[in-house]
């Protein structure tokens, strides 16, 4: 039997020596800043999405690949192996899922194929991607592997802070009053991403509150296999550092590297966010 071909996007974050010694396909969203399209997965385009964000002074959008180029995509890996695994972006934030689904239509019934929808991004999608690309080369079939993945999803959490509201009231996560009163108050929502969809879950004022809440949502794991701290730049900022000193007392084995969070989830929560994806871990290839 051929080995699985897998297969996902550019929201997974993957390293070109990790694409390379893992044999993952990627296909990459498209970033829209004006009338110039870039690709995304790249730093040059998410620190040119930031830079017009913070101006205002361009249409921003980010797009998932055609249905089409998903076509074409399988198409190419069906010339390797009729076993293929794609495991996308949440379907919540973009199109990516539902257009992969579309593109494997036409090999249905001479492929098998499973199209597996994250429910995250970025450390979590790259966990879930990696770990299913170990599987395959360890002989792992499509069944094995989508029960692997499925059974991972319920271990990788997000919680994110935002300063401004209006990105959240712009992509639909609340409501235009709701966005306006809590500029008004100052307010600083806690979001959670709750099978695969932004919630907004709780509120505070103030940045050491911030801090204090990303703790407390850590500690809450005994065992931390993994985690990272996502905002605009990588440089940290000086409630970067306030975060490091706590949770290296909470967890003085662990580090928390920065992770620079990409275009998509910046057009839901605006250049000013900051949070924190854990895996809690469950390795098994």
């Amino acid at each position: 039997m051929k080995t699985v071909k897998i297969l996902t996007d550019s929201c997974a974050n993957l390293s070109p020596a990790d694409i390379e010694a893992l044999d993952i396909t990627v296909l990459p969203l498209q970033v829209q800043i004006g009338d110039q399209i870039l690709e995304d997965g790249l730093k040059e385009t998410t620190d040119a999405f930031f830079a017009h964000q913070l101006r205002g002074t361009s249409p921003l959008a980010v797009h998932a690949p055609g249905v089409a180029e998903f076509e074409k995509t399988y198409m190419d890996l069906h010339r390797e192996s009729d076993q293929i695994v794609a495991i996308h972006v949440s379907g919540h934030l973009s199109e990516v899922w539902r257009n992969s689904r579309l593109g494997a239509d036409p090999l249905r019934g001479r492929c098998n194929i499973e199209v597996v929808d994250s429910n995250t991004l970025l450390l979590g999608q790259e966990i879930l991607v990696k770990e299913a690309a170990r599987a395959a080369q360890a002989g792992a079939t499509v069944d094995e592997i989508v029960r692997l993945v499925r059974g991972l999803i319920p271990h990788i959490y997000t919680v994110l802070f935002v300063d401004s509201m209006k990105y959240l009231e712009n992509s639909g996560t609340i409501g235009k009053a709701q966005s306006i009163l809590g500029t008004m108050m100052e307010i600083k929502p806690l979001l959670f991403m709750e099978d695969g969809e932004i919630i907004p879950m709780e509120k505070v004022k103030t940045v050491n509150k911030v801090v204090d809440k990303l703790t407390e949502f850590v500690s809450e794991f005994d065992d931390l296999e993994q985690a990272v701290i996502l905002q605009r730049d990588l440089e940290p900022l000086p409630e970067t550092h306030m975060l490091f000193e706590r949770l290296g007392q909470l967890f003085p084995d662990k580090e928390f590297p920065v992770m620079q969070y990409n275009p998509l989830l910046a057009s839901f929560v605006g250049p000013d966010a900051m949070g924190i994806i854990v895996y809690e871990g469950l390795t098994v290839f």
